[in-house]
């Protein structure tokens, strides 16, 4: 649902990893004994160009540490406002009418719109590609237009200046209509895993967001860099902001499935009985459906804070004694299939199908 939004992400944090990655190496050619000859640098000329251009080992490390700190900070906040904005796209249309909406989230948004229009009255105001129109819009058509169709300007919602640790993380993802977003997210699988395999449970991912908040506050504010971080650590933090962008984007997947639940949007179709985690395949009990491979479910335990949305790949059934696979089943009573994932899935995962309009 958010995949789109989270492989750029994901993309972004790979760029970052390859950056530090490659930099290591160069410091290691350049500046560790024996790495690299006289004779190799006369030899070759791109060597011996790139040795007398690289700075300071030193001031190297300062650099990387503040470019890499500033940029994954950067991604992250950037994933989480493009996260909440495209939820609030779809809040019309799994909220019909603006009176449905949370009183909160009607609040946020009337405030939000006050905000921006006393922004519009600044010369240089970043909300510049807003007109009046389209910000008084959606909160005309919410009063006025009864069950009728109403819009929400994002912007509305993202009117903040603090820092996204967890407090001010929660207020946003509060005030946009999606409660205990930080319960979702340290108890996250991928967040646990974090903190037990790659932290060795010496923090919390709490302590872990802050300490990159404070180096990076620091590396934007002009702060003198006296211990930098190396490249270990570096890559640890994309690790951190990697987890925390799943986390919050399968929150959001979650809250989508939960309302359109309500509404009739989706139904659970079956569960997963069994995984094989060598062969990334699973056996699940399914009614009422019909199912084809490249057919999108969603794959949902509360309990065990997962929530994604995946693509069938296959579909074996058993017919005569023999498993048989299909392109596509019509299932009407209970009965054990044999499906694989594009994703991950575990044992005990409510299935969920999205329903036709025509449904």
């Amino acid at each position: 649902m958010f995949e789109k939004l989270l492989n750029v992400t994901r993309a972004d944090i790979s760029t970052v990893r390859s950056v530090i990655k490659t930099n290591e190496k160069l410091r290691e050619i350049f500046f560790e004994k024996g790495a690299i000859t006289k004779r190799e640098l006369d030899e070759n000329t791109d060597f011996s160009e790139l040795f007398w251009s690289i700075p300071n080992a030193r001031e190297w490390r300062i650099y990387d540490h503040c470019a890499v700190i500033t940029r994954l900070y950067a991604i992250y906040e950037n994933f989480v406002e493009s996260l909440i904005r495209d939820w609030i796209l779809l809040l019309p249309d799994i909220f019909p009418c603006y009176s449905d909406l949370a009183e909160q989230v009607r609040s946020k948004h009337q405030l939000g719109v006050a905000q921006l229009l006393q922004e519009l009255k600044r010369k240089k105001s970043r909300f510049n590609h807003l007109s009046v129109e389209s910000i008084v819009r959606g909160l005309y058509f919410g009063f006025t237009a009864g069950e009728g169709k109403y819009d929400l300007v994002p912007d509305a919602f993202l009117l903040h200046d603090q820092n996204l640790r967890k407090e001010a993380l929660g207020k946003l993802f509060t005030d946009a209509g999606i409660s205990n977003s930080w319960n979702w997210v340290k108890n996250h699988r991928d967040v646990r895993n974090f903190v037990k395999e790659v932290i060795a449970d010496e923090n919390t991912v709490e302590g872990e967001l802050n300490e990159l908040i404070s180096y990076r506050n620091d590396a934007a504010h002009g702060a003198a860099i006296d211990n930098w971080l190396g490249s270990d650590r570096l890559l640890y933090f994309c690790e951190l902001v990697e987890v925390l962008c799943n986390a919050l984007a399968e929150l959001t997947t979650y809250s989508v499935v939960e309302r359109k639940k309500s509404i009739g949007k989706v139904k659970q179709i079956g569960k997963v009985t069994r995984w094989f985690e060598k062969a990334k395949a699973t056996r699940a009990k399914i009614q009422d459906a019909i199912l084809s491979v490249g057919t999108t479910l969603f794959l949902v335990s509360e309990t065990k804070y997962w929530c994604n949305v995946v693509k069938v790949e296959s579909i074996k059934i058993l017919e005569e004694g023999k498993e048989i696979e299909k392109n596509s089943v019509e299932i009407t009573n209970e009965r054990e299939l044999g499906l694989k994932f594009n994703a991950e899935a575990k044992k005990d995962l409510l299935i969920y199908i999205e329903l036709s309009p025509f449904t």
